[in-house]
């Protein structure tokens, strides 16, 4: 039976890797339709798709939406289009010509498909030679349930394995996912957005499950510390708060920022100080947004969509 497979790619300037990205979709053993959002692009990319890749579905923004807001619209298109599936893509990666194939199996396969929240092939870097940093990590942050390292060395692996999160450069979400869970939290503008949603996921009792038998690249900078936060602010304290499996996760937030500002005062490390007096006189004015959030995304509905389930 044919499943209707979108995939959907966010572009900022993605000529870089626009020739393997999307060349790689047209040599997929299974078919898939392509919605691109594009962020206003001024390297010439929707020129080069519109050329070079027709059957791609441009959608062209004015302005840079950021990650979430821009993956929304493409959902909420490959939604009304009759999607079984949404794959959402970085820009700076491509698939394997059994990549999706070897998702679906695992899907197809699986006794209880309400369980599957997000499916997400190996991610490997761009040299194709080793696995993606990210990655590594997030099955050795895991490793008490996955014992993947384990299997790995045992040559014993399983046909999945539960993961906490994984980053949203490969994710297979099946539409139930999209109608309990929703689309990406507007708050977020870049960073973040993938974290908030996988918190989304383990609340409506959904899992996000790696499958070793699938491979794609991602050629992402390989060092852990690659946000540059002068440009980017870090949200781990706001996805803390808006995390609805955390109880008095406000309350919390608010404690430990008090207890580190009283730590920096001590040691006289003015600088350090002044930033989190600056993140706890923030999430104090926007302790009623969070809460409308948290109320928002705790119902079982395509939350930050619009689309009709």
């Amino acid at each position: 039976m044919t499943q209707k497979i979108y995939i959907i790619i966010v572009t900022y300037n993605a000529m870089k890797w626009a020739e393997r990205c999307f060349g790689s979709l047209r040599n997929s053993s299974v078919h898939v339709n392509c919605i691109v959002v594009d962020n206003g692009s001024s390297d010439g990319t929707q020129e080069y798709l519109n050329a070079n890749f027709p059957e791609v579905h441009v959608i062209q923004s004015e302005q840079n939406l950021g990650f979430g807001k821009a993956n929304n619209i493409g959902i909420e298109t490959a939604y009304a289009s009759g999607a079984e599936f949404f794959y959402l893509m970085n820009q700076d990666a491509w698939l394997y010509r059994d990549s999706i194939e070897n998702l679906l199996t695992v899907y197809n396969s699986h006794p209880d498909k309400d369980e599957i929240g997000i499916l997400s092939p190996m991610h490997i870097d761009g040299s194709e030679k080793k696995l993606d940093i990210f990655l590594d990590k997030y099955i050795a942050t895991n490793f008490e349930h996955t014992r993947l390292i384990s299997d790995l060395y045992f040559r014993d692996l399983k046909p999945y394995y539960e993961l906490k999160f994984i980053n949203a450069a490969h994710w297979l979400l099946p539409k139930s996912t999209v109608e309990t869970v929703g689309g990406f939290n507007p708050y977020f503008f870049h960073y973040g957005e993938d974290a908030e949603y996988a918190n989304r996921v383990t609340y409506h009792g959904k899992k996000t499950l790696l499958v070793p038998g699938s491979k794609v690249v991602h050629d992402g900078k390989q060092f852990l510390n690659k946000v540059d936060y002068s440009v980017y602010e870090d949200l781990g304290v706001e996805i803390n708060i808006m995390n609805p499996n955390l109880d008095h996760s406000f309350q919390q937030e608010k404690k430990a920022l008090t207890q580190s500002m009283v730590k920096t005062l001590l040691l006289r490390k003015f600088t350090d100080y002044k930033n989190l007096l600056q993140k706890y006189r923030k999430i104090s004015k926007e302790e009623g947004r969070f809460k409308e959030i948290l109320k928002q995304v705790t119902q079982k509905k395509p939350t930050f969509l619009n689309i009709q389930a």
